[in-house]
Parts: C-alpha cells; sequence; structure tokens
C-alpha cells in the first residue's frame, strides 16, 4: 500500500474517534476529505488548526475552539511526518 493512502487512512481514523460536536452516528466524511487535503498542503500547525476550524464552521455552523483545533492539527502533523520519514 502507498505511504501516502497508509497516512491518510491513519488521519482519517483519528478525526473519526475526534467527533468534535459529540454527535451521536457522527457522520464527518466531507469535512474528514478536506481536512486530508489540508494536512498535505500546510505544515504550520496554526495555520492548519485555523484551517480545520474553518472546515467544521462551514459544515456546522458551529465554531470549535481553536485550542481544540490546534491540538488535533499537531497530531495530524505527528502522523504526516513520522508516515514521511519512515523508510
Amino acid at each position: 500500500m502507498r505511504k501516502e493512502i497508509q497516512t491518510n487512512l491513519k488521519i482519517v481514523d483519528l478525526l473519526n474517534e475526534w467527533n468534535p460536536f459529540q454527535l451521536t452516528n457522527a457522520s464527518y466524511e466531507t469535512e474528514i476529505a478536506d481536512v486530508i487535503q489540508a494536512v498535505h498542503e500546510l505544515d504550520e500547525p496554526v495555520k492548519l488548526a485555523r484551517k480545520i476550524q474553518d472546515i467544521y464552521e462551514f459544515s456546522f455552523e458551529r465554531i470549535i475552539p481553536l485550542e481544540n483545533c490546534l491540538k488535533m492539527a499537531e497530531e495530524l502533523l505527528t502522523i504526516k511526518s513520522n508516515d514521511s520519514c519512515s523508510i
């Protein structure tokens, strides 16, 4: 399996566990796809956090606190970094 696909699957798993609005039967497929794209485009945690906040706010018209998004951005960038550095 290509590294990028493995990375994306790890990102999907993490974002599915996150469930920022504590919805029952949550379905965040559209937002997750947008976040995956952002992770591959951005390397700065604060910029990624703001992008994540914007993605979810656009869909749900609710704001996730930036500090929550920043924590998630750092975890996502760690996944990206670890997978790109492995041999």
